[in-house]
């Protein structure tokens, strides 16, 4: 019997209709003769109403995040009531965690003071609820399900907010605590992104974090498939919002796909794939809207595509840092200089550019920039400017394929490029532009590069169908 690590998103555990839909994939997967772990997020939209629950309390706004946590506990009391017939004791259970939460929330206007600690344990309320309605649910309808609280099993260091995971020590809880359970015919379900402290303290993966707590139970249970299920059906081409003749890609290499999701497709949280790489474990993005589509199977080397490229992502609310310095540039350490303040402040960079006398980074806008470019001044002169949006297009070769550069930048002749980078990819060509530029750009690069998609790989059959 193979096992499957199944991961349901927000919209794929919304409401009532999409749990019940929920729970027919999975048992669909168990009359199949698959063994199940499922990891659910938190019902959709509940993380941003906690932390912004949290950040009123933190302001001195009592009544204001009681009154966000009062919604919220009569939305998952009503989810309850509609999908246990005998949901008193669960719904008692959800009044008792509102009830400490409520407590967080008081203390938390009297204190004043948001730490990364708190925050972690009160979002983490969403995904200790939903998987207990979902568990709850599933048992109603026949399914063997048993919840498992996933603070038990994703042990992670301290770093509050974005915790590291402990790979060996989830490894070792999952053969305890989970794998008994598929021996006897279980289907274990845990809340993904929330894990725990060696000091039992709640700690969060980062936002999207529930693909990744999937990916890290497969991995740890060596599991045959890693399922993501979504609202859509697969990774496309581009965002069909920006281009509606977007086209659904079949097979992609977990290289490219870790590409895609870094530079902003939403399909996929970065890290999710890592876990499946290690173990070689296949991973496919599904959508519980529209489960018989076949969705994105993602593998470790995917067939050769005819066509140059297979994905186009767009990452909007970019930064470019600009530090000009004409004496230092070629200075023996100066380089390293600079990136020890984006490490002092925990900021990624994405793009890179050098000249004899700059040097041009490209970096989320947040509010930590006036903060770098404060230090950076130290070294140079610097300048930064926000609203800019990273355009990545992502296939096979990309270094191999002669005139791919003019072809790309000739679809886009009228829009005005600010950085560009190629060669430290084989697999990505990226450019920065102007924000509000990004989704012509986009139906442009579309529009020149997809024109005849390979069938092997992408489905063009439903772009015949809504033709």
């Amino acid at each position: 019997m193979s096992l499957v690590v199944m991961k349901f998103g927000g919209t794929s555990v919304e409401d009532p209709a999409a749990i019940t839909r929920t729970a027919s994939i999975v048992a669909g997967r168990v009359a199949l003769g698959k063994r199940p772990v499922v990891v659910v997020s938190a019902l959709a939209k509940v993380t941003d109403q906690l932390l912004r629950a949290a950040s009123a309390a933190a302001t001195g706004d009592r009544t204001g995040a009681l009154a966000i946590s009062s919604r919220l506990r009569a939305r998952h009391r009503d989810t309850a009531v509609a999908l246990v017939k005998n949901s008193a004791s669960l719904v008692s259970l959800i009044d008792e965690k509102f009830d400490s939460l409520d407590e967080i929330l008081r203390g938390l206007a009297a204190i004043l003071e948001l730490t990364p600690r708190i925050s972690d344990l009160i979002v983490s309320y969403g995904e200790r609820i939903s998987s207990r309605i979902v568990a709850e649910a599933f048992c109603d309808r026949g399914i063997a399900a048993v919840h498992v609280d996933a603070r038990e099993i994703i042990r992670t260091d301290s770093q509050f907010q974005k915790a590291v995971p402990q790979d060996d020590l989830i490894e070792k809880r999952a053969a305890e605590k989970l794998r008994p359970l598929l021996d006897q015919g279980k289907v274990p379900v845990m809340g993904g992104f929330i894990g725990a402290n060696e000091e039992g303290l709640t700690t969060t993966l980062g936002r999207g974090g529930s693909d990744f707590t999937g990916a890290l139970i497969g991995g740890a249970l060596s599991a045959d498939a890693i399922e993501i299920w979504t609202d859509v059906d697969g990774i496309m081409t581009t965002d069909p919002r920006i281009c509606p003749d977007a086209l659904r890609v079949k097979v992609i290499s977990f290289e490219e796909a870790a590409e895609l999701a870094y530079f902003g497709a939403k399909v996929l949280h970065p890290a999710t794939i890592l876990p499946a790489v290690k173990k070689n474990i296949p991973v496919l993005v599904l959508n519980s809207r529209n489960p018989t589509n076949e969705g994105t199977r993602i593998i470790s080397l995917a067939p050769h595509c005819k066509s140059p490229f297979k994905s186009i992502a767009v990452k909007k609310k970019l930064s470019i840092i600009d530090v000009v310095a004409s004496r230092m540039l070629m200075t023996h350490g100066y380089l390293k200089e600079i990136f020890t303040i984006f490490d002092k402040y925990k900021c990624p960079v994405d793009m890179v550019s050098t000249s004899e006398v700059s040097v041009s980074l490209t970096v989320d806008s947040n509010d930590k920039l006036p903060a770098i470019a404060a230090d950076l001044s130290q070294l140079a002169d610097v300048k930064y400017e926000g609203k800019k949006a990273l355009i990545c297009l992502v296939g096979e070769d990309i270094r191999g394929q002669n005139g791919i550069a003019a072809q790309v930048f000739n679809a886009v002749r009228h829009i005005n490029v600010r950085m560009i980078s190629q060669g430290a990819s084989e697999i990505n060509m990226s450019f920065m532009i102007e924000e509000d530029d990004a989704e012509e750009a986009v139906r442009s690069l579309h529009a020149a590069f997809f024109k005849d998609p390979d069938p092997t790989i992408f489905d063009v059959e439903a772009r015949k169908v809504l033709a």
